[in-house]
């Protein structure tokens, strides 16, 4: 297996790997995948990844979208991780979640934030392995397929981007 950067051609097994993750109920409030245009638009051109396995198919994506457009916040983005099903459960998105985190200090990010629902525990447990932290719930957030959800918020602080020399 490898990480490599994502690149448009990507896109049509990024998007059944997140079609799939829609799919669950539990991974996004997204009811379909855009199309890659759409998608693009809302991820910055940094920080895209996709693992490989040994037949060079895509069975994770990793990616990083702007959370403002406003500069003071241009070191804030928030993580998406996905992993394909018939990929999940062998440390694929703890990789994935590693190289991102890799990859967006190199890219000057000093905060990632994840917005999680509580029932999707391993999503949770992955981020929290990574460094990141709770530092809310967000009660009845938005409204999806006729009931309201809960997300947390959840926000890794880089210990070698944006650190205060004081």
């Amino acid at each position: 297996m490898r990480i490599d950067t994502m690149t448009r051609d990507d896109w049509p097994a990024v998007r059944d790997i997140y079609e799939a993750g829609i799919a669950t109920g539990e991974a996004t409030f997204q009811t379909e995948a855009p199309p890659w245009d759409a998608w693009d638009a809302a991820h910055l051109p940094t920080c895209r990844l996709v693992m490989r396995d040994d037949d060079d198919r895509v069975i994770g994506w990793a990616a990083l979208g702007r959370v403002s457009a406003r500069p003071v916040y241009s070191g804030v983005a928030e993580v998406s991780v996905y992993v394909a099903e018939s990929a999940r459960g062998r440390g694929i998105g703890l990789l994935l979640l590693t190289a991102l985190i890799d990859a967006s200090e190199r890219d000057g990010r000093w905060t990632l934030q994840a917005s999680i629902f509580p029932e999707n525990t391993a999503s949770v447990r992955l981020h929290e392995r990574c460094g990141f932290r709770i530092v809310g719930r967000r009660e009845r957030i938005a409204c999806q397929y006729g009931r309201w959800r809960d997300t947390f918020l959840l926000e890794r602080r880089s210990s070698v981007v944006g650190v205060a020399t004081e």
